[in-house]
């Protein structure tokens, strides 16, 4: 059965522990998997559900993430769909920014009078997964819930990272915890499915994906001046309202740091990757790029987005991003390039190739680089070497940033030739 939903999806706040891919962008407009950005797998996941009303909530530095959304997602004048951006704004009612995902919601629940639903699906900007929210809501429905919670079975380990709740066997939540200490953990377990137990997984954390049935949102936001769901709204909600859990158990990343952020694009290359580009479509703008050229190149575990040139001799365990290009003998390991949102004039290229002054955009020849993260139009030299792991201590410089032992060249950087990051 098709239920009435509108999604709201939370941009998130500063972005702060993905710096420096935060510093000109929002989180939501962070490039992912070479082609995307982070919006596109909550929205794609909305849409491949059925549900076309859809909200986005920004503030930090969004210009990046409106035009991204502006010139993807349009629907026919004869849908009833819409995607509108809903930025922080001064008001009667106030001036200041979002303090929470709660204060977020309050503060712009304003602009769902005039939309047409029963049920409020509310979706973080930033996590990696595919799940079909109409089951969800068919569960929601079903057991007569007010809210219910996306949850998914973590290890002891995950779980101090999350908010970790109880439910009894009829899936209502009886008690939440926000980021437990170790010590609290061993009265937090759950009942898992057999197969997650064995892997240590017995403690549910909350997705922060929650469904309200309509007036139940609005009530508890009115009533309960807290600004974040997880910390005030939901733990309160537990005591007054039936609040369910909806076990989720496939492939589920929060990518709130640097290094899950890494591993999450790098985990794509596995032969068989847990998030699986090819099956439900993601949604991202359609952009006219000519296919990919390679030349000369040993391309292994590799994915290569559109309009690429590369004559490297090799490519392992890698993401290249759209419009990438990468000189003669260089080899590229456990690498995130987010590549180009423009080309340059081809004698441009062949000016800068001769001269380097300043190189063109993207990897020169004979480099080597390992372990690193190069955002967009990013211009590195011959002969550099860019090695992260373990051994590097983090730090922040004017063109890149260690952070967990990666290697991010920030947006824009000019890497000289011969330059050694690393060892």
């Amino acid at each position: 059965m098709s239920h009435k939903v509108v999604s709201i999806v939370l941009g998130g706040g500063r972005g702060t522990r993905l710096y420096p891919l935060t510093d000109q962008r929002s989180k939501p407009a962070v490039p992912i998997a070479g082609k995307y950005r982070l919006v596109d797998i909550p929205i794609s996941n909305c849409l491949n559900s059925g549900y076309n009303k859809i909200f986005v909530l920004t503030q930090f530095n969004s210009a990046s993430l409106n035009k991204h959304i502006k010139n993807t997602y349009n629907f026919s004048v004869f849908s009833k769909g819409f995607i509108d951006i809903l930025a922080a704004e001064q008001t009667n009612e106030g001036d200041r920014w979002f303090e929470g995902t709660a204060d977020a919601v309050r503060r712009t629940q304003k602009n769902l009078i005039n939309v047409d639903y029963d049920y409020v699906l509310i979706l973080s900007g930033d996590q990696l997964y595919q799940m079909d929210y109409a089951a969800m809501v068919d569960f929601h429905v079903k057991n007569g819930g007010e809210i219910t919670i996306g949850t998914i079975p973590v290890t002891g380990k995950e779980a101090t990272g999350f908010g970790i709740l109880k439910s009894n066997e009829n899936d209502e939540i009886t008690a939440f915890i926000e980021k437990p200490s170790k010590e609290l953990l061993p009265d937090w377990t759950s009942d898992v499915p057999a197969d997650l137990n064995h892997q240590g997984r017995n403690y549910l954390a909350s997705m922060g994906i929650y469904i309200f049935s309509k007036g139940v949102l609005s009530r508890l936001l009115a009533e309960n001046p807290g600004l974040d769901f997880g910390k005030e709204i939901i733990p309160e909600a537990i005591e007054n309202c039936k609040v369910l859990s909806y076990q989720f158990d496939s492939y589920w990343t929060d990518i709130g740091t640097i290094a899950s952020f890494f591993e999450a694009n790098i985990s794509l290359t596995d032969n068989i990757p847990a998030f699986n580009l090819f099956g439900e479509p993601v949604f991202t703008r359609p952009r006219m790029l000519p296919p990919s050229k390679v030349s000369g190149t040993t391309l292994n575990n590799a994915i290569l987005a559109d309009g690429c040139i590369i004559l490297s001799d090799k490519v392992e365990q890698s993401v290249i991003g759209i419009r990438s290009r990468i000189g003669r003998g260089t080899v590229i390991k456990r690498t995130y390039m987010m590549g180009s949102d423009y080309y340059e004039d081809l004698n441009q290229v062949v000016q800068m190739t001769n001269t380097q002054q300043p190189p063109p955009i993207g990897v020169g020849e004979r480099c080597y680089i390992e372990n690193a993260i190069l955002d967009k139009n990013c211009r590195i030299g011959n002969d550099v070497r860019v090695v992260g792991g373990a051994h590097l201590k983090d730090e922040d410089t004017e063109h890149y940033t260690v952070c967990d032992g990666i290697v991010v060249i920030k947006k824009n950087a000019v890497i000289p030739n011969g330059t050694v990051i690393g060892h």
